[in-house]
Parts: structure tokens; C-alpha cells; sequence
């Protein structure tokens, strides 16, 4: 779900309003519609994002009464899509630098919509029951010593660092070369296959070492512990192929194609007052991951449950 400092995590594939649809493929037939009271939400793959758009779909069809498209896009291109208008809004953006200013300060097709109110963290997690059997194994200078314990067949004669899709940009490759650690980096494939695994891990006790984010529903479920990386530091992931530094904590934003922010009426502005906690995220996001509900139904519950928060974006 990230640039340089960030990575992407795929999962479920979010099937509402006219359905999702891959943006590099092709663009919704409502972005743009004149006259047409709708919107179209970019959708990332990662439950958490999808969490906020179900919720805000939600609330944008029954209290507002617009008509709601969604569809699936990969980070970057998603940009590309705000800034031609091809979709109205991305609700949950993990940092992309280059192209803020590109399409932010430079061209000014897209407009900052403010905070979503959840901070990000990407890092590097071991289970705790792990942890209490090894304490030390929490410090990134002790994993070599721990590395024969996370070998799998993938990994060789290597210790094994879980990673996503091998489409999401992450500084993992970078660390284990500049911390010259003996591990290799395996993609499970998205963010639902990584779960998976680190389900089964935790079913038979096994050790794992994975990178992970928060929110996540997961830690619910899974108790991990964060590996201590070197301490972040202002322009340390400046240079990707030379990154030795942990990630960074990120507060979560959003972003409007620039016309649909100035003439996107009620929908425009409940969206840029949609702001809510990792709490509330993390409530929907086990609703739908974890206990399967549909996003409607995971939203629907959530809104009833939840009147003093929504009615706020409303105002």
C-alpha cells in the first residue's frame, strides 16, 4: 500500500455498487457522468481501504442519495486515474511523494481532501509466542541468529521473510542486503494469501517472520510483536536501493480530482469530513475479512452502531 516508505497489500476484491473493476484495464462508465448525481471511489486492495470506501459508499447512497461506482486500482495508477478525472476520490493514500507533487503542486488536478484519521505503520512482525520463547529475537541485530528457524522450501538454506505480492513496492529487498541478513524474501501473493499462512503458522506454533502493517484486523486474531529495525529518521528511505531504516509512522490521507473537490456538491464535502479512527476501521474491516459479511452489510452495521461519528460528515 506503499511508495518507497510504503507498500501495497492485496486481499478481497471489493464487489459493490457496479462492481470492481481493474482501473488499468479500463475506467468506470460513471466517472465523469453529466449530470449524473454519482461517484466514483477508487478502491485499494487491502481490507482496511476497503473498509473506509464501504462505509462511505454506504453513507453516500442512503443519506445522500448518489449513486456509488468502485473500482480496483493499484496504487500508482490510481493517481494517474484522479488526476484524469476517470475516478472522483482515493480515500486512503500511504504516502506517494512524487506523485503529490506532480499532480498536487505541480498540475493541481488533484486537491489534498485532509486526513482520514488512521495512522500507518509498515514493519517487521514475529508472533508473540515466539517472542516469549526467544526474547532477544525482537531485535533486528539477533534475526541471523534465528534464521534457521524461519526456512521454508522457498527460502533455501535462508531464513524466510513473508512478504505480499511482489507487485507491492517495499523496501524488504533493500533491508536484508544493507543489514546483510541471511533471509530471503517470499511473496505469499496478496494480502488474503499472507493471512492464510500466518493463520496456519499460528495454529501449529510455528515461527514466522513477516512484514506487516497496522491497522490490521489480523493482530486481533494473531498477536504479533514488531521486530525493532534502526530508528527511522527524516530522508533515511531517500535513496530505495539504500535503505537501512525502519519505516515511518504515516497519518493516512485522502485526495480529490480536483474538479470533482470544486464542484462535487454534498458528496465533495462529506468526503473531505470523513474522518474516523483506527478503531472504527479495524470494527469493519474484521467484518468483512474475518466474519465474512458482505461490505454493505459490514457498513450498514457499523452506521447503525455508530450515529454520533457519521452524522458529523454529514453536517
Amino acid at each position: 500500500m506503499r511508495v518507497r516508505t510504503t507498500a501495497a497489500v492485496a486481499s478481497l476484491v471489493l464487489l459493490t455498487g457496479c462492481g470492481a473493476a481493474d482501473m488499468t484495464k479500463q475506467a468506470s462508465p460513471f466517472a465523469n457522468a453529466q449530470g449524473a448525481k454519482t461517484v466514483t471511489l477508487s478502491v485499494q486492495s487491502w481490507v482496511g481501504a476497503q473498509a473506509n470506501v464501504a462505509v462511505a459508499q454506504y453513507l453516500l447512497e442512503h443519506r445522500l442519495g448518489y449513486r456509488v461506482d468502485t473500482v480496483q486500482v493499484d496504487e500508482v495508477p490510481a493517481w494517474d486515474a484522479l488526476s484524469q478525472g476517470r475516478v472522483d476520490a482515493i480515500l486512503e493514500d500511504w504516502g506517494h511523494p512524487d506523485q503529490e507533487r506532480r499532480y498536487v503542486d505541480d498540475k493541481k488536478t488533484i486537491t489534498r481532501a485532509g486526513g482520514l484519521g488512521v495512522t500507518g505503520h509498515i514493519g517487521w512482525y514475529v508472533p508473540t509466542y515466539l517472542v516469549r520463547q526467544h526474547p532477544d529475537i525482537t531485535n533486528w541485530k539477533n534475526l541471523d541468529k534465528y534464521a534457521s528457524l524461519f526456512r521454508t522450501a522457498e527460502s533455501g538454506d535462508k531464513g524466510q521473510l513473508m512478504d505480499g505480492s511482489p507487485s507491492y513496492v517495499t523496501n524488504d529487498k533493500a533491508l536484508v542486503t544493507n543489514l546483510k541478513l541471511n533471509y530471503q524474501v517470499v511473496f505469499a501473493g496478496s494480502e488474503a494469501a499472507q493471512i492464510t499462512q500466518m493463520k496456519q503458522f499460528a495454529k501449529e506454533k510455528k515461527p514466522f517472520l513477516t512484514y506487516w502493517y497496522a491497522p490490521q484486523w489480523l493482530f486481533e486474531k494473531v498477536p504479533m510483536t514488531e521486530v525493532e529495525l534502526p530508528a527511522y529518521k527524516e530522508g533515511c528511505d531517500a535513496d530505495a536501493a539504500k535503505v537501512a531504516c525502519a519505516y515511518p509512522r504515516t497519518p493516512l490521507q485522502k485526495y480529490l480530482n480536483t474538479d470533482f473537490a470544486e464542484k462535487g456538491g454534498e458528496a465533495a464535502a462529506f468526503l473531505k469530513k470523513f474522518r474516523w479512527t483506527t478503531e472504527d476501521q479495524n470494527e469493519v474491516s474484521l467484518m468483512i475479512a474475518d466474519q465474512k459479511l458482505s461490505p454493505a452489510d459490514a457498513a450498514k452495521k457499523w452506521v447503525d452502531n455508530h450515529p454520533a461519528t457519521w452524522k458529523a460528515w454529514l453536517s
